[in-house]
Protein backbone atom coordinates (compact mmCIF):
# COMPACT_ATOMS: atom_id res chain seq x y z
CA UNK A 1 0.00 0.00 0.00
CA UNK A 2 2.71 2.67 0.46
CA UNK A 3 4.15 2.09 -2.85
CA UNK A 4 0.82 3.02 -3.78
CA UNK A 5 0.48 5.62 -2.11
CA UNK A 6 3.63 7.05 -3.08
CA UNK A 7 3.42 6.42 -7.06
CA UNK A 8 -0.34 8.27 -6.54
CA UNK A 9 1.45 11.11 -4.83
CA UNK A 10 4.20 11.10 -7.22
CA UNK A 11 1.49 11.35 -10.14
CA UNK A 12 -0.46 14.18 -8.25
CA UNK A 13 2.80 16.32 -8.38
CA UNK A 14 3.53 15.75 -11.82
CA UNK A 15 -0.01 16.96 -12.99
CA UNK A 16 0.15 19.71 -10.80
CA UNK A 17 3.10 20.95 -12.61
CA UNK A 18 2.09 20.33 -15.88
CA UNK A 19 -0.96 22.39 -14.91
CA UNK A 20 1.47 24.82 -13.07
CA UNK A 21 3.53 25.65 -15.86
CA UNK A 22 6.04 23.45 -15.64
CA UNK A 23 5.74 21.55 -18.94
CA UNK A 24 8.78 21.73 -21.47
CA UNK A 25 8.61 24.18 -24.30
CA UNK A 26 8.76 28.07 -24.53
CA UNK A 27 5.90 30.02 -22.52
CA UNK A 28 2.78 30.92 -24.19
CA UNK A 29 1.98 34.74 -24.93
CA UNK A 30 -1.46 35.93 -25.31
CA UNK A 31 -2.59 37.59 -28.65
CA UNK A 32 -2.47 41.42 -28.53
CA UNK A 33 -5.06 43.82 -29.15
CA UNK A 34 -6.72 43.35 -32.79
CA UNK A 35 -4.75 45.33 -35.72
CA UNK A 36 -6.97 48.14 -36.50
CA UNK A 37 -6.95 50.40 -39.90
CA UNK A 38 -4.82 53.11 -37.50
CA UNK A 39 -2.36 53.71 -40.71
CA UNK A 40 -0.41 56.45 -38.30
CA UNK A 41 0.33 53.70 -36.00
CA UNK A 42 4.20 52.97 -35.04
CA UNK A 43 5.75 50.49 -35.62
CA UNK A 44 5.08 47.44 -32.95
CA UNK A 45 7.40 44.60 -32.64
CA UNK A 46 6.54 40.80 -33.27
CA UNK A 47 8.01 37.80 -33.97
CA UNK A 48 8.63 35.74 -37.45
CA UNK A 49 8.51 32.80 -38.65
CA UNK A 50 8.37 30.91 -41.97
CA UNK A 51 6.56 28.07 -43.61
CA UNK A 52 6.82 26.06 -46.75
CA UNK A 53 9.56 26.07 -49.70
CA UNK A 54 12.33 28.72 -49.29
CA UNK A 55 11.50 30.30 -52.27
CA UNK A 56 7.85 29.37 -52.14
CA UNK A 57 4.78 30.86 -51.57
CA UNK A 58 3.52 28.82 -48.50
CA UNK A 59 1.10 26.40 -48.47
CA UNK A 60 1.90 23.40 -50.86
CA UNK A 61 -1.63 24.20 -52.76
CA UNK A 62 -0.75 27.73 -53.33
CA UNK A 63 -3.57 29.05 -50.65
CA UNK A 64 -4.45 29.44 -47.38
CA UNK A 65 -6.89 29.77 -44.69
CA UNK A 66 -8.25 32.69 -46.20
CA UNK A 67 -9.61 30.26 -49.08
CA UNK A 68 -7.72 32.65 -51.77
CA UNK A 69 -5.61 30.36 -54.30
CA UNK A 70 -2.54 30.78 -56.73
CA UNK A 71 -1.16 33.30 -54.33
CA UNK A 72 2.04 32.23 -55.83
CA UNK A 73 0.80 34.29 -59.03
CA UNK A 74 0.02 38.19 -59.57
CA UNK A 75 -0.53 40.48 -57.98
CA UNK A 76 0.23 38.40 -54.68
CA UNK A 77 3.55 37.24 -56.09
CA UNK A 78 4.12 34.83 -53.46
CA UNK A 79 4.54 38.01 -50.71
CA UNK A 80 1.91 36.40 -48.37
CA UNK A 81 2.15 36.16 -44.51
CA UNK A 82 -0.20 34.26 -41.40
CA UNK A 83 -1.49 36.28 -39.29
CA UNK A 84 -1.84 35.31 -35.58
CA UNK A 85 -5.48 36.12 -33.96
CA UNK A 86 -5.15 40.21 -33.73
CA UNK A 87 -3.80 39.99 -37.40
CA UNK A 88 -6.01 37.66 -39.10
CA UNK A 89 -9.58 37.89 -36.87
CA UNK A 90 -11.65 34.54 -37.81
CA UNK A 91 -11.07 35.80 -41.73
CA UNK A 92 -11.94 39.55 -41.43
CA UNK A 93 -8.07 40.21 -41.93
CA UNK A 94 -7.86 38.79 -44.67
CA UNK A 95 -6.32 40.31 -47.45
CA UNK A 96 -5.19 43.39 -45.31
CA UNK A 97 -1.59 44.54 -45.95
CA UNK A 98 1.50 45.06 -43.69
CA UNK A 99 5.04 46.73 -43.97
CA UNK A 100 7.40 44.38 -42.01
CA UNK A 101 10.96 44.53 -41.45
CA UNK A 102 13.65 43.41 -39.03
CA UNK A 103 16.78 44.73 -37.72
CA UNK A 104 18.56 41.37 -35.85
CA UNK A 105 20.13 39.09 -37.30
CA UNK A 106 23.08 41.09 -39.70
CA UNK A 107 21.49 39.34 -42.80
CA UNK A 108 18.12 41.88 -42.41
CA UNK A 109 18.31 45.10 -44.66
CA UNK A 110 16.06 47.29 -42.41
CA UNK A 111 14.43 48.27 -45.18
CA UNK A 112 10.44 47.52 -44.84
CA UNK A 113 8.73 45.10 -47.40
CA UNK A 114 4.74 44.76 -47.82
CA UNK A 115 3.29 41.29 -47.74
CA UNK A 116 -0.65 40.26 -47.51
CA UNK A 117 -2.62 38.23 -44.67
CA UNK A 118 -3.98 35.11 -46.88
CA UNK A 119 -3.66 32.38 -44.20
CA UNK A 120 -4.12 32.37 -40.18
CA UNK A 121 -1.24 30.86 -37.48
CA UNK A 122 -2.46 30.18 -33.71
CA UNK A 123 1.32 29.52 -32.25
CA UNK A 124 1.66 31.44 -29.07
CA UNK A 125 5.10 32.35 -29.55
CA UNK A 126 4.14 36.46 -29.80
CA UNK A 127 1.26 39.17 -28.85
CA UNK A 128 2.06 39.12 -32.73
CA UNK A 129 3.13 36.41 -34.56
CA UNK A 130 3.76 36.83 -38.69
CA UNK A 131 4.33 33.10 -40.24
CA UNK A 132 5.59 34.18 -43.85
CA UNK A 133 5.86 32.33 -46.95
CA UNK A 134 9.59 31.42 -47.92
CA UNK A 135 9.40 34.36 -50.09
CA UNK A 136 8.35 37.00 -48.18
CA UNK A 137 11.10 35.88 -45.36
CA UNK A 138 13.28 36.20 -47.76
CA UNK A 139 12.85 39.46 -49.02
CA UNK A 140 13.60 41.12 -45.60
CA UNK A 141 16.95 40.43 -46.04
CA UNK A 142 19.94 42.05 -47.69
CA UNK A 143 20.31 41.32 -51.61
CA UNK A 144 22.35 37.74 -51.10
CA UNK A 145 21.43 36.70 -47.87
CA UNK A 146 17.94 35.51 -48.04
CA UNK A 147 19.16 31.82 -47.30
CA UNK A 148 21.12 32.69 -43.94
CA UNK A 149 18.06 35.08 -42.88
CA UNK A 150 16.05 32.21 -43.38
CA UNK A 151 18.34 29.83 -41.71
CA UNK A 152 17.81 31.53 -38.39
CA UNK A 153 14.25 30.45 -37.66
CA UNK A 154 12.03 32.44 -35.23
CA UNK A 155 12.88 36.26 -35.24
CA UNK A 156 11.95 39.83 -33.89
CA UNK A 157 10.68 42.39 -36.33
CA UNK A 158 8.83 45.07 -36.37
CA UNK A 159 5.26 46.04 -38.46
CA UNK A 160 2.52 48.63 -39.67
CA UNK A 161 -0.58 48.18 -41.10
CA UNK A 162 -0.75 50.18 -44.70
CA UNK A 163 -3.29 50.57 -46.99
CA UNK A 164 -3.48 47.75 -49.70
CA UNK A 165 -2.84 48.82 -53.44
CA UNK A 166 -2.81 46.75 -56.53
CA UNK A 167 -1.75 47.21 -60.28
CA UNK A 168 -3.56 49.86 -62.34
CA UNK A 169 -7.09 48.57 -63.53
CA UNK A 170 -7.12 45.65 -60.80
CA UNK A 171 -10.88 45.63 -59.92
CA UNK A 172 -11.85 43.37 -56.63
CA UNK A 173 -13.19 40.00 -57.80
CA UNK A 174 -15.57 37.46 -56.80
CA UNK A 175 -14.97 33.74 -56.70
CA UNK A 176 -18.28 31.57 -56.76
CA UNK A 177 -17.71 28.72 -54.55
CA UNK A 178 -18.06 25.34 -55.73
CA UNK A 179 -21.23 23.53 -54.51
CA UNK A 180 -22.96 26.66 -54.73
CA UNK A 181 -26.43 26.62 -56.27
CA UNK A 182 -30.02 28.90 -55.97
CA UNK A 183 -30.34 28.15 -52.35
CA UNK A 184 -26.47 28.21 -51.39
CA UNK A 185 -24.96 30.98 -52.40
CA UNK A 186 -20.97 31.15 -51.44
CA UNK A 187 -18.53 34.09 -52.67
CA UNK A 188 -15.11 34.49 -51.94
CA UNK A 189 -13.82 38.36 -52.27
CA UNK A 190 -10.49 39.22 -53.13
CA UNK A 191 -8.26 41.73 -54.63
CA UNK A 192 -9.46 44.48 -52.38
CA UNK A 193 -7.61 47.87 -52.44
CA UNK A 194 -7.22 50.70 -49.44
CA UNK A 195 -8.40 48.60 -46.28
CA UNK A 196 -7.67 45.17 -47.83
CA UNK A 197 -10.05 43.28 -45.71
CA UNK A 198 -13.77 43.12 -46.02
CA UNK A 199 -15.77 43.17 -42.46
CA UNK A 200 -19.53 42.99 -44.76
CA UNK A 201 -20.92 41.50 -47.88
CA UNK A 202 -24.47 42.13 -48.89
CA UNK A 203 -26.64 40.73 -51.68
CA UNK A 204 -29.08 42.08 -53.91
CA UNK A 205 -31.32 39.99 -55.85
CA UNK A 206 -32.10 40.48 -59.69
CA UNK A 207 -35.46 43.47 -59.39
CA UNK A 208 -35.52 43.23 -55.40
CA UNK A 209 -34.44 46.73 -53.54
CA UNK A 210 -33.39 45.12 -50.41
CA UNK A 211 -29.97 44.56 -49.83
CA UNK A 212 -29.88 41.12 -47.44
CA UNK A 213 -26.55 40.55 -45.30
CA UNK A 214 -24.31 37.73 -45.98
CA UNK A 215 -22.62 35.69 -43.07
CA UNK A 216 -19.22 34.99 -43.10
CA UNK A 217 -18.34 31.35 -43.68
CA UNK A 218 -14.49 31.23 -43.31
CA UNK A 219 -11.88 33.13 -44.69
CA UNK A 220 -12.74 35.28 -46.82
CA UNK A 221 -15.61 33.83 -47.81
CA UNK A 222 -19.32 34.85 -47.74
CA UNK A 223 -22.41 33.01 -47.89
CA UNK A 224 -26.64 33.04 -48.17
CA UNK A 225 -28.53 30.36 -47.13
CA UNK A 226 -32.15 30.65 -48.08
CA UNK A 227 -35.20 28.46 -48.14
CA UNK A 228 -36.46 30.44 -52.06
CA UNK A 229 -33.79 30.23 -54.59
CA UNK A 230 -32.48 33.23 -55.59
CA UNK A 231 -32.53 35.25 -58.73
CA UNK A 232 -29.80 36.17 -60.72
CA UNK A 233 -27.97 38.65 -61.66
CA UNK A 234 -26.69 39.45 -57.86
CA UNK A 235 -25.09 42.59 -56.85
CA UNK A 236 -22.86 42.94 -54.09
CA UNK A 237 -21.88 45.09 -51.66
CA UNK A 238 -18.61 45.34 -50.03
CA UNK A 239 -17.50 47.20 -46.47
CA UNK A 240 -14.17 47.41 -45.18
CA UNK A 241 -12.92 47.74 -41.96
CA UNK A 242 -13.30 51.79 -41.93
CA UNK A 243 -16.71 51.62 -42.80
CA UNK A 244 -16.24 52.41 -46.52
CA UNK A 245 -18.53 50.46 -49.01
CA UNK A 246 -19.12 50.02 -52.99
CA UNK A 247 -21.23 47.98 -55.26
CA UNK A 248 -20.86 45.64 -57.78
CA UNK A 249 -23.87 45.69 -60.02
CA UNK A 250 -24.91 42.67 -61.41
CA UNK A 251 -21.62 41.10 -60.72
CA UNK A 252 -22.68 37.48 -60.79
CA UNK A 253 -25.00 37.40 -64.17
CA UNK A 254 -28.23 35.38 -64.58
CA UNK A 255 -25.95 32.14 -66.00
CA UNK A 256 -23.94 32.08 -63.20
CA UNK A 257 -22.25 28.47 -62.27
CA UNK A 258 -20.01 27.28 -59.03
CA UNK A 259 -16.27 27.62 -59.58
CA UNK A 260 -16.26 30.50 -61.74
CA UNK A 261 -14.55 34.15 -61.50
CA UNK A 262 -16.62 37.56 -61.63
CA UNK A 263 -14.64 41.07 -62.03
CA UNK A 264 -16.30 43.61 -61.51
CA UNK A 265 -16.23 47.34 -63.08
CA UNK A 266 -15.19 49.07 -59.25
CA UNK A 267 -12.15 49.09 -56.44
CA UNK A 268 -11.40 51.03 -53.63
CA UNK A 269 -9.45 54.64 -53.98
Amino acid sequence: MGSLTTNIVLAVAVVAALVGGGSCGPPKVPPGPNITTNYNAPWLPARATWYGQPYGSGPADNGGACGIKNVNLPPYNGMISCGNVPIFKDGRGCGSCYEVKCEQPAACSKQPVTVFITDMNYEPISAYHFDFSGKAFGAMACPGKETELRKAGIIDMQFRRVRCKYPSGQKVTFHVEKGSNPNYLAVLVKFVADDGDVIQMDLQEAGLPAWRPMKLSWGAIWRMDTATPLKAPFSIRVTTESGKSLIAKDVIPVNWMPDAVYVSNVQFC
